[in-house]
């Protein structure tokens, strides 16, 4: 089942007399239990393409499907709901209120769930957080965390709402090489488990541990392709390890 699909998505941004044609007619297909990584340089399109895939914005033209939803004909109301419904977003800067704990963070978008499917809120973010590794880290606020801590702590409060779809934004960004591998490696983990993911990323060494590189240039897609060689995080961890102890 195709999580998501975009037929011929344009957006084009209109200041005065000036139009900035950010997306050409993008037509993508996302299936349900993919790793795609979205690459492009600056000024590429990319995150505008992100922002439409995550219902933060609208295009100008053409259809977007998100898990069997039309959703960019939606009001703001209604795409604030989708949003929650069946999107987690995990950002570069995690954004996680900072007198907050690691619970009451990932806590949070169940508050905003209007639908009642979510009874038991506590219980569903310390499983979220179980799930990353930081079951002991429940009371803990971002500045007593490291910065990988703190992205597993986004990515908890992504998974939280069980979305059909988890964004990430230059998930990685913040993070030095090593903790970078560690966040890639959870996110692989949690692709074994039937998790959609897509990770925006100018990175050439993240993109490597994804399973598809979709890469944009100057609004459209000029390759969509199997990762070649694709690495797994766990693997090289072990070897940093491994060089580490020699």
């Amino acid at each position: 089942m195709s999580v998501i699909r975009t037929n011929q998505l344009v957006k084009t941004y209109v200041t005065g007399t000036n139009e900035v044609h950010a997306l050409r007619g993008i037509d993508l297909t996302i299936e349900k239990g993919e790793l795609v990584a979205i690459m492009g340089t600056s000024g590429s399109g990319k995150s505008t393409l992100m922002n439409l895939l995550g219902c933060l914005d609208s295009p100008t033209s053409g259809s977007y499907d998100l898990d069997g939803v039309r959703v960019e004909t939606m009001g703001k109301n209604e795409l604030a709901a989708i949003r929650n419904q069946k999107l987690g977003f995990v950002f570069q800067g995690f954004n996680l209120l900072p007198r907050t704990t690691a619970l009451e963070n990932v806590e949070l978008p169940l508050l905003y769930d209007r639908s009642g499917r979510k009874l038991d809120t506590r219980a569903l973010a310390v499983a979220a957080l179980d799930r990353v590794g930081l079951g002991d880290r429940l009371d803990h606020q971002p500045s007593e965390l490291s910065g990988g801590q703190q992205q597993r702590v986004a990515i908890a409060r992504a998974l939280v709402t069980s979305p059909a779809l988890v964004l990430a934004d230059e998930p990685t960004g913040n993070l030095d090489s090593r903790t970078t591998i560690e966040v890639m490696s959870l996110f692989q983990e949690l692709n074994e488990e039937g998790v959609t993911i897509v990770l925006v990323t100018h990175e050439p060494e993240v993109a490597i541990y994804a399973k598809r590189v979709v890469e944009v240039r100057d609004g459209r897609i000029v390759r969509d392709e199997p990762v070649k060689n694709r690495r797994s995080a766990n693997k090289d961890l072990f070897e940093l390890d491994e060089r580490s102890a020699a």
